[in-house]
C-alpha cells in the first residue's frame, strides 16, 4: 500500500511539474508567428536604419520572424496610420519618429490621431539634425550659406524627407532665422532627399547624423555646417552646433521609438519593451546607436509615454512659428 501511496504521489508530483513547465512554455512563446515592424518611410533614411538594426535582436528575444515593411508617403501618414488600424494583437508595429507622431497631427487632417490611436513600447534613439550643403556650393559656413542666398535671391531651395518633418521644420527656421528665401522640395523620405542633394539637384538640407555620417566620412560629396544638439556631435566634433553660432532656436533632436496599435493588452506591451530594452542595450547595437550619435533612451514604456506628452506643445509652438505648410 505504502509504494502505492508513493507511486501515485510521484506521479502527481510528475504531472504538476510538466504543467508548470508546458504554462511557462505557453507564456514565453509570442503569439505571433511573424511580426511586421512598419517603418513608415522609404528605404535609406534614419527610420529604416533603425528598424533594420533592431529586428534581428527583436526576433531572437520573441523567438519569431520579425521582418522590416516599408510604407512610405505622405510624410509618413501612411505607415503610420496602417499600424494604427492593425489588429492590437502585438504582430504589428510601427518604428516611428516625431514626425508622424507628434508634428503631422498640426500639419494634417489626420483620420487617426496617433497619440490615441498608439500605445508607446519604447523610445530607440534621438539624434541631432546636420545642416549640410552639396560640395560643389561655396559656402563653408553657416554665415555664407547665408550671404550666397541673399546675394541669389529666389534661387536657392532645401530638401526633405517630407512636409513636416523636422529636417522641414528646420529650414523654415533657418528661412525665418535668416531672414532668407528658400523653397522647400518635399520628398517621400529622406533618403532619397538625401540622394538629390549628394547629386546636385538640391543644395541644401536638414539630415540626421544617423543617415549622413557614412556619407559625410567618405567621398567629399557634401559638406556639414552646423548641427542641431545642444552640444557637439560625439561622432561629429569638427562641426559647431546651430547654438555656438547664435541661433538659440536651433536645438533640436530627432526622436524615434517603436509603438503598437492602442488596446494592446498590457501583457503583450510589457513583453516587447523588456525585450526591446534588452536588444537596444546588447553591446553591438548600443555601439551602433552611439555611432549614428544618439543619446541612450531606452527605458520603460511609461517613460516614453511621458516623453511624447512633453513633446506635443514644443512642436505645436514650433509649427505655429515657423509657418510650415504641407507642400
Amino acid at each position: 500500500m505504502n509504494t502505492t501511496i508513493k507511486f501515485f504521489r510521484s506521479a502527481a508530483f510528475s504531472l504538476a511539474a510538466s504543467a508548470a513547465a508546458c504554462g511557462a512554455l505557453a507564456q514565453d512563446t509570442y503569439p505571433c508567428k511573424v511580426v511586421k515592424l512598419v517603418s513608415p518611410y522609404p528605404p535609406g533614411g534614419t527610420t529604416d536604419i533603425l528598424a533594420r538594426l533592431v529586428a534581428p535582436g527583436l526576433a531572437k528575444e520573441l523567438g519569431t520572424t520579425v521582418i522590416v515593411d516599408n510604407k512610405g508617403g505622405a510624410s509618413s501618414n501612411i505607415g503610420t496610420e496602417f499600424v494604427s488600424a492593425a489588429p492590437p494583437d502585438g504582430c504589428t508595429l510601427l518604428l516611428g519618429n516625431n514626425t508622424g507622431i507628434v508634428i503631422n497631427r498640426n500639419l494634417y487632417k489626420l483620420r487617426l490621431d496617433p497619440v490615441k490611436s498608439l500605445t508607446p513600447i519604447v523610445e530607440v534613439a534621438s539624434v541631432p539634425l546636420v545642416l549640410y550643403v552639396n560640395a560643389a556650393e561655396s559656402a563653408k559656413t553657416v554665415d555664407q550659406l547665408s550671404a550666397a542666398i541673399k546675394a541669389a535671391p529666389g534661387k536657392y531651395s532645401f530638401a526633405s524627407g517630407g512636409s513636416g518633418s523636422p529636417q522641414h521644420l528646420m529650414g523654415e527656421m533657418l528661412k525665418l532665422e535668416m531672414k532668407v528665401d528658400m523653397t522647400h522640395i518635399p520628398y517621400r523620405g529622406q533618403g532619397p532627399a538625401l540622394q538629390d542633394v549628394i547629386a546636385g539637384q538640391v543644395p541644401v538640407a536638414f539630415e540626421t547624423t544617423t543617415a549622413i555620417a557614412s556619407q559625410l566620412s567618405g567621398g567629399g560629396r557634401i559638406r556639414a555646417l552646423a548641427t542641431t544638439g545642444s552640444a557637439r556631435s560625439k561622432n561629429l566634433p569638427n562641426v559647431p552646433t546651430m547654438k555656438e553660432l547664435g541661433y538659440d532656436n536651433f536645438v533640436v533632436e530627432n526622436w524615434y521609438g517603436i509603438l503598437a496599435p492602442a488596446k494592446t493588452p498590457a501583457a503583450l506591451t510589457e513583453r516587447l519593451n523588456r525585450d526591446l530594452v534588452k536588444v537596444l542595450k546588447s553591446p553591438e547595437v548600443s555601439k551602433s546607436l552611439a555611432d549614428m550619435g544618439s543619446r541612450d533612451v531606452a527605458g520603460s514604456a511609461e517613460q516614453f509615454n511621458q516623453f511624447i506628452a512633453k513633446e506635443l506643445p514644443y512642436w505645436e509652438s514650433l509649427v505655429k512659428r515657423s509657418g510650415a505648410k504641407v507642400d
